[in-house]
């Protein structure tokens, strides 16, 4: 895959706040946004400020935290809710309309040459006050195409700095994701971003797939979290595009920091073989894969662990073979001999198979009762 230029824009308090029951309170957005920039993301979107004066004041008080990211702020075509933005002192509005038949029909009510024309009217308007402006198209992924391209083109011509193409409802495959992309960066002349959820699971995919045709702005959200079935996780774009993409600016180390803290902010919990940042994400059970693992790492591991701040962890189980308990039991500090190693290994395997989980407390037990036996 080529390298690519891009850049990301973290909506997770922004868009991953509005996950069913997460509220994060200020100082969770600014220990959140400090390692989001301590990464290298360069755009955070700190919130919806028009949402409530609280909402407002958090965005503000990140944008006045002096990141090197530049702070972005969700806006609805309205001018209350540009105000609500340029009082937050953010340096971008992403100023957003609906744009299919279907979101125009029930939420506007009106024809779609008229909602176009009351957003340009918004656009000039941020951007008198000196503020960027991302124009953004939601449901664009169910909006007929040839509107679509007037939205953007007339959004460039009113000096939108970037155009955003939302998959709102996450309907898109990869393919089809390709090919749209690569439609409009033929088309459209401004940076086009991707802003992909994951109803069908293609969130990451498609967030690559939009990069690989030409997007200049990807948009994520730590752990995935959003509405419904989330977003495209940060921790797999940044990774795939560390990876296969030649995308090495982005400080990965700390993910799964970041991961754990937003898990403890947002209540969500992270799924054990969630990819990057699942607990069990650079764990290994099987005795062939581990005997493996101890030669060559490589073997069994495509990522790093120390590459996105994580560690390597056998597991013992079932599956175990005595080259892992060896290597587990002596980094305990033990030295077994063969026959009680064989007796250790025979009771790990027996509870293992009776769902039995052998931490570290039983398994020095195991081991004290095999020193008395031989």
């Amino acid at each position: 895959m080529k390298s690519f230029n891009v850049e990301i824009c973290d909506v997770t308090l922004r868009d991953g706040e509005q996950t069913p029951g997460v509220s994060f309170t200020f100082e969770e957005k600014q220990e959140i946004a400090n390692i989001l920039d301590q990464i290298g993301i360069e755009v955070i979107e700190a919130g919806f400020p028009i949402v409530s004066n609280y909402e407002k004041e958090c965005v503000r008080g990140i944008a006045r935290s002096g990141l090197n990211a530049k702070i972005c702020c969700l806006a609805r075509a309205r001018q209350a809710d540009i105000e609500a933005a340029i009082d937050s002192e953010v340096d971008m509005v992403s100023v957003f309309i609906a744009t299919s038949d279907l979101h125009i029909r029930h939420k506007y009510k009106k024809p779609r040459e008229e909602v176009l024309l009351d957003a340009l009217e918004m656009i000039d308007f941020t951007r008198d006050h000196g503020l960027l402006v991302r124009f953004a198209a939601e449901d664009a992924s169910r909006t007929e195409i040839s509107f679509l391209k007037e939205v953007f083109k007339k959004g460039a011509e009113h000096g939108a700095d970037y155009l955003s193409f939302a998959d709102t409802v996450g309907c898109l495959t990869p393919y089809e994701m390709s090919e749209v992309m690569h439609d409009l960066v033929q088309s459209i002349p401004a940076p086009l971003c991707a802003h992909c959820h994951n109803d069908l699971g293609c969130a990451t995919a498609n967030t690559i797939c939009a990069a690989n045709a030409g997007a200049f702005q990807l948009h994520t959200t730590v752990n995935g979290i959003g509405e419904r079935a989330g977003n495209a996780p940060l921790e797999e774009v940044l990774s795939i595009l560390n990876l296969k993409c030649d995308v090495t600016k982005y400080d990965l180390s700390l993910l799964i920091k970041l991961s754990k803290l937003v898990e403890k902010h947002s209540g969500i919990p992270v799924a054990k073989t969630k990819p990057i940042v699942g607990e069990h994400a650079f764990a290994h059970e099987s005795g062939i894969h581990i005997a493996a693992i101890l030669e060559d790492p490589r073997t069994y591991e495509f990522i790093p662990p120390k590459l996105v701040g994580g560690e390597r962890h056998f597991l013992l189980g079932k599956h175990t073979g005595k080259h892992a308990l060896e290597y587990v039991v002596n980094t305990f500090g033990y030295h077994l001999e063969e026959d009680q190693i064989c007796w250790v290994l025979d009771r790990v395997k027996k509870l293992g198979e009776r769902k039995c989980s052998i931490n570290d407390e039983l398994l020095r037990t195991l081991i004290g009762e095999a020193e008395r036996r031989y």
